[in-house]
């Protein structure tokens, strides 16, 4: 099985002179589980080359086994140093995408067009898409070949408009997540803040928050089996 992973290339949080970029978290959960499981994992991102990671991700409050154990791999900090460019990833090349998130994905995945094509193909091709956090933001203005939103009627997650307040940054994002999706007329639905929450709807994967991040590449390599 091979595998799309997409990060973001934006490092920039909004105006207020502090960085982001993804979660490593969520980037690293969702690949020891994928990889441990023996699918192949390619990393692209809009720009290619090395994304940035979100400092806070970088926190000790903010570690887990998993990112402790890519901290070590040179191997993989090697790969993720030179991701794949998006406009040269060929979803026939793949059996599914993943998304980690982290507050970038809302400045460039949100409305990159090589991203949004991809996911539709993924799509109509009966792959699984799978987003966390905030790369549900990824899914935003992606439609249907009928002209619907993608997310339209089905349910779906993703970070809460109540864990964005509590990080206070709502009044920093492009736009709150929860709120977006909702007016693309999904079904958002929530669990407790920070507690790990995940939805699947056909193949549309999502997860709330980091906490959800190996339960969504959980229910991917699921949905890889049933394939």
């Amino acid at each position: 099985m091979n595998v799309l992973m997409v990060l973001t290339s934006h490092g920039e949080l909004g105006n207020t002179g502090k960085k982001t970029g993804f979660w490593v978290e969520e980037f690293a959960a969702p690949y020891y589980t994928l990889t441990d499981a023996g699918v192949r994992v390619t990393l692209a991102s809009p720009k290619g080359g090395k994304p940035p990671i979100d400092p806070k991700s970088e926190d000790p409050g903010a570690q887990t086994d998993a990112t402790r154990r890519f901290y070590k791999d040179a191997e993989l900090q090697e790969k993720l140093a030179h991701t794949l460019p998006l406009n040269l990833a060929d979803a026939d090349d793949y059996d599914a995408v993943f998304y980690p998130g982290g507050h970038g994905p809302l400045w460039d995945l949100a409305t990159d067009t090589d991203s949004i094509e991809l996911i539709k193909t993924f799509y109509t091709q009966g792959k699984p898409v799978s987003f966390v956090c905030h790369a549900p933001a990824a899914l935003v203005n992606v439609k249907l070949p009928n002209g619907d939103p993608l997310v339209k009627g089905k349910t779906v997650t993703g970070f809460s408009n109540t864990e964005e307040a509590a990080v206070q940054l709502t009044d920093v994002v492009p736009f709150l997540l929860e709120d977006e999706l909702k007016k693309s007329g999904a079904d958002y639905q929530r669990g407790d803040d920070w507690a790990a929450f995940t939805r699947q709807d056909g193949l549309l994967i999502t997860g709330q928050n980091p906490a959800s991040s190996a339960p969504v590449a959980d229910l991917l390599l699921k949905a890889l089996a049933a394939g």
